[in-house]
């Protein structure tokens, strides 16, 4: 049994007593024996957070937000600092299901609304899907934002043995109503049973991680051959609607009075219940005895919305935020952790190139399974099995990633290199000021960025204009347009990406459809095709 050590003093000296107390259970359950032995295949639960910043979690630098439970599994597993996601929700959510580019998917083009009338292609094989034909159960919780216009998309029907949580792309944290365009309606769903109005009051990020744990210790209690696959996918720190943008218990609000900032301050809190989540999810994992035998993925699906969409998310240093393929917009919050790393291989930093698309094929390995021997015949896999990479150190099989090709805006990463075409000039967000500093968990110097103040004189880039070359390894902060002096290296990723745009399929974004209303449906969101 793997015993975990604590080192008290990275303890940063203004948690709370709650916080305290978290991080003592999860240090004392680690050293537990449990009758559960990693005699099955492991259970893997994979957390996604939602729009969460770069900079927003302490184990990157954050001296604003402490999040003690992520940090927990990320300076005790491995941090993945060159992983890279979609700029917004539903493209990296098709990649996790499917393993494969938004291009190829028909997601290219952005996000599914909830009044738009087409999903992820019912001929793509999903996650659970795979996970099912290798003896698993598979159950979910939380954002979907993957289609539900007919009854054949919601995800009970994409190989989910069970699925609680929202089928749109947010919700009021409290009504639990989506409002899209003044379509309103209640969207909280368990399967296929709309149950919106009975946790009315209570809060969107504490009723998903109270469902995450009775899923947990349902299972625990039915041990047999079956092992489980858990897919929590959080709202938090998505926005809310626009009458209400952010929203978060007035108690974890009143910790980050020292941020000036009064929506920086409920975003915060926002966090602080995500990480609260994660510090009840991880100690149900031990308390249930599943832990020493499970892989524990933390993910966020975009970067984080600076200063846009009524959000106050963090990103710097990086340049640009979600929905741009900048840096900010691209580079994903990401970590591993499980005692069956082993211990030489664990709290570090990887700095191999991974991408969402990698999940798949990866958890498929952890399966028992191969992907692509498993994956359907008419369709290509985008993504690596990165197991070796994350829990042996070896060098990642991944050496580009396509970020996107959306009509005349592209990027393209190879390498050191990176491509950007057809982006709009976004500007760096700096951090958000407090009234005064705050200590902080000491984070692992390696995860994190550090540019330094952009030097004067150096060559910006228009991508509107004209492609934009940077190399990310030297200059993750896209300070430094390289265009000019390195043109053969422009040239050969202009062609590369030319070849990736004769592989994608059209768009599906579809335009509103009216009969969505949920007006017309007793005021809930509902699969309006099947219904109809």
């Amino acid at each position: 049994v793997r015993h975990m050590t604590v080192t008290i003093t990275r303890v940063i000296r203004h948690l709370d007593a709650m916080q305290w107390t978290l991080w003592l259970v999860l240090s004392f359950l680690g050293c537990l024996d449990f009758r559960y032995a990693a005699t099955l295949k492991p259970n893997i639960v994979m957390i996604v957070a939602d729009d969460l910043g770069w900079d927003d979690v302490s184990f990157h630098g954050s001296d604003q937000i402490p999040t003690p439970a992520i940090d927990y599994l990320a300076n005790n597993g491995v941090i993945l600092n060159n992983y890279y996601v979609q700029p917004v929700c539903s493209p990296t959510r098709s990649s996790f299901m499917t393993g494969r580019y938004p291009i190829h998917t028909g997601f290219q083009a952005g996000v599914i609304m909830g009044y738009e009338p087409w999903g992820l292609g019912l001929d793509e094989k999903t996650l659970p899907q795979y996970l099912k034909e290798l003896g698993y159960s598979a159950h979910g919780v939380g954002k979907w934002h993957l289609g539900f216009y007919e009854i054949d998309y919601v995800p009970v029907r994409r190989g989910f043995d069970t699925y609680f949580g929202l089928w749109t792309g947010k919700d009021d944290y409290y009504t639990h109503e989506d409002n899209e365009k003044g379509f309103v309606g209640y969207d909280l769903y368990d399967n296929t049973t709309n149950v919106a109005r009975q946790y009315k009051g209570q809060y969107a990020t504490e009723v998903f991680t109270s469902k995450a744990i009775d899923v947990i210790k349902q299972h625990a209690s039915q041990i047999g051959n079956e092992s489980m696959f858990l897919y929590v996918a959080h709202q938090a720190v998505h926005s809310a609607n626009p009458n209400d943008l952010l929203q978060a218990p007035q108690y974890l609000i009143d910790r980050f009075a020292h941020i000036e900032n009064k929506q920086r301050q409920i975003y915060a809190a926002m966090t602080t219940s995500l990480d609260q989540s994660v510090a009840n999810i991880t100690a149900a994992l031990k308390s249930t005895g599943l832990w020493n035998n499970t892989v524990v993925i933390f993910t966020t699906d975009n970067g984080g919305p600076a200063y846009s969409d009524g959000n106050i998310a963090c990103n710097w240093p990086l340049r640009g935020r979600k929905m741009t393929l900048w840096e900010g917009g691209l580079r994903g919050v990401a970590c591993v952790h499980s005692p069956l790393i082993p211990a030489q291989n664990t709290a570090r930093v990887s700095m191999d190139l991974l991408h969402a698309a990698d999940w798949l094929p990866t958890i498929v390995r952890l399966a028992g399974g191969d992907a692509e021997q498993m994956k359907p015949a008419n369709k290509t896999l985008d993504g690596f099995d990165v197991w070796d990479t994350i829990a042996s150190g070896a060098a990642s099989p991944r050496k580009e990633i396509l970020h996107n090709i959306d009509g005349e805006t592209a990027a393209l990463r190879v390498g050191d290199f990176k491509l950007l075409v057809g982006q709009e000039n976004n500007t760096w967000y700096p951090l958000p000021a407090v009234e005064e500093p705050q200590a902080r968990w000491a984070p692992n110097p390696a995860a994190v960025v550090s540019c330094g103040e952009r030097p004067a004189g150096i060559r910006d880039c228009d991508a509107k204009k004209s492609a934009c070359l940077f190399n990310i390894t030297a200059d993750p902060c896209e300070y430094q347009d390289l265009s000019q002096t390195m043109p053969d290296v422009v040239k050969t990723l202009t062609k590369l990406l030319d070849k990736y745009n004769a592989t994608a399929v059209p768009s599906k974004r579809q335009k509103l459809d009216p009969q969505s209303n949920p007006k017309l449906h007793n005021d809930d969101w509902v699969p309006w095709k099947s219904e109809l």
